[in-house]
């Protein structure tokens, strides 16, 4: 019988769960809405998608663990869901809650770390050691590795997106104006557009017109990059990062973000040019496949 861990990864919008064997093959994998009020359902969520994968993977599995990981503040210790604007909860037993529905060990972690994990074991930072994690989704965080090493400091560390830049800007989900989040993420960037426009739009449809060159557009867009950058480069200089790896949807948009991004980046690193900024490699599945290698780590495997 083949062994397996499930991995899954709680988002604002979406809930992406995989089946991962200690080799790193994935046996299946599932993708559904989050259902509202999540933190009341993660025991729920967590043993239907236990069940769902098993049933896909097409043949018998024995499963070692299950780890799952959140966006917001983590006590990963301790298992608790310390904070979350995106979805909600405050000191939420996040281990509890899934270890209630399942009958194997329980791994936690935050969705951007365990999602750097992934990438070091299993994607486009497989050669790198000090590097800068930003997936660029409903929400918006950090991760870093410092030779090597995954930086863990307070429950605060890589929380990128609460950093103001713009004083009385757009209202962030935590309650400030003018974070990070509230300008650069995907989330943000279709609803300023759409506010600027009266038009209905997401963060995909901004790149695509901005691509073609529509002044709006390319406000909004440009304005997300200059945030972004603006946060950015000041950690690549302090920590010595050498490469910054973007996820999340935006990371589609291809030249579109990557071109402005790398020239926002050099003119505020002065006479750094080595740092590379590049596409993440596992996509979406950065924080199933995190939450996968944070509960292979439980188990030994």
């Amino acid at each position: 019988m083949r062994e397996a861990v499930v991995g899954i990864d709680v988002g604002g919008t979406r809930v992406k769960a995989t089946l991962v064997t200690p080799e790193g093959q994935v046996l299946a994998e599932t993708v559904h809405p989050t259902p509202q009020s999540v933190g009341d359902r993660l025991g729920q969520v967590a043993s239907e998608a236990l069940t769902e994968l098993t049933r896909k993977a097409g043949g018998p599995v024995r499963v070692l663990a299950v780890g799952l990981v959140v966006p917001g503040l983590v006590d990963d210790v301790n298992g608790i869901g310390v904070w979350s604007a995106n979805l909600g909860w405050t000191d939420l037993d996040l281990r509890g809650s899934v270890a209630a529905h399942v009958e194997v060990p329980v791994a936690v972690g935050h969705d951007v770390r365990a999602g750097l994990l992934a990438e070091h074991r299993l994607g486009a930072a497989r050669e790198a050691d000090n590097v800068l994690f930003v997936p660029l989704g409903t929400g918006l965080a950090g991760a870093m590795l410092s030779r090597g090493r995954l930086v863990t400091g307070s429950r605060w560390t890589g929380e990128i997106g609460h950093v103001v830049v713009v004083p009385d800007g757009p209202l962030c989900g935590c309650g400030e104006r003018g974070c990070l989040e509230a300008l650069a993420s995907a989330g943000a960037i279709g609803r300023r557009w759409s506010q600027a426009t009266g038009l209905v739009g997401d963060a995909e449809e901004v790149a695509r017109r901005a691509a073609g060159g529509e002044p709006e557009a390319c406000r909004v867009w440009q304005e997300a990059v200059d945030a972004l950058a603006s946060v950015v480069a000041p950690v690549v200089a302090a920590a010595g990062t050498e490469l910054v790896l973007v996820g999340g949807g935006l990371a589609r948009a291809g030249d579109t973000l990557f071109e402005p991004l790398r020239a926002a980046l050099r003119a505020r690193l002065g006479r750094r040019a080595d740092v590379a900024v590049e596409a993440a490699a596992l996509g979406d599945r950065a924080g199933s496949l995190g939450a996968a290698t944070i509960a292979l780590d439980l188990v030994g495997r």
